[in-house]
């Protein structure tokens, strides 16, 4: 395994993952055992989808490709530093990925509630993590994002299932099943969108598959 996280962000990067922060885990974070670091994993903005599309999984057709997909590639992650793989799906139990996410540094909850990452907005998403043995040093926490911002995402929902009072599922659900809604299909939930980080969002063929796939209540952390 690479001897610095700016390292293992540049080989996750082959397989079109980024780091999405990490932290030295203590006995109550529910982490493996022994791990010194704990590195989250998640989509590359702009390199992801072409991997993903292109590979097994994503073309034949099965249930839960992106589970499929990230079970082999960050499991072949792990094996090849000696590591151990943990994702998001595949139980009860289930690790605490949300609470991981904050404990990096990197990721808060948002005025809608979701989470909010410094680099990649409200379209953050994990798809597993690393544990690593060793003890890998830490870059300093950047700022919150929500500091400072008008907070465009608390007004940006079109069917108003989402905002500061919290968050709808059924509204959500009954939005997009109108013709209006199909504009949120295509171009993905508006108040991930209305996020002045990451502004360029998702790739279309991207943003469809993980609103179908929610739409359809598949697994995975979308944060």
């Amino acid at each position: 395994m690479p001897a610095d996280l700016a390292a293992l962000d540049a080989r996750a990067g082959r397989d079109g993952l980024t780091v999405l922060g990490a932290f030295h885990p203590g006995p109550d974070d529910g982490a493996p055992a022994g791990t010194g670091t704990l590195v989250l994993l998640g989509p590359a903005p702009g390199g992801f989808w072409p991997v993903f599309a292109a590979s097994p999984e994503g073309r034949d057709g099965g249930a839960d490709p992106l589970d499929r997909w990230s079970a082999r590639v960050i499991g072949a992650l792990a094996a090849e530093g000696h590591a151990v793989a943990v994702f998001p799906f595949g139980g009860p139990p289930h690790a605490p990925f949300l609470a991981w996410a904050r404990r990096t540094g990197s990721a808060w909850s948002s005025p809608v509630g979701l989470l909010v990452h410094a680099r990649l907005g409200l379209f953050v998403s994990y798809r597993g993590a690393l544990a690593l043995g060793s003890r890998l040093a830490l870059p300093a926490a950047p700022a919150r994002p929500c500091d400072g911002c008008a907070a465009p995402c608390l007004a940006a929902c079109p069917a108003g299932a989402l905002g500061a009072g919290g968050y709808s599922v059924p509204a959500c659900d009954a939005w997009l099943d109108t013709p209006a809604g199909a504009a949120c299909l295509g171009s993905g939930c508006a108040v991930r969108r209305a996020c002045p980080v990451c502004a360029d969002g998702q790739a279309p063929a991207q943003t469809r598959f993980h609103m179908t796939a929610f739409h359809g209540r598949q697994t995975g952390c979308d944060a």
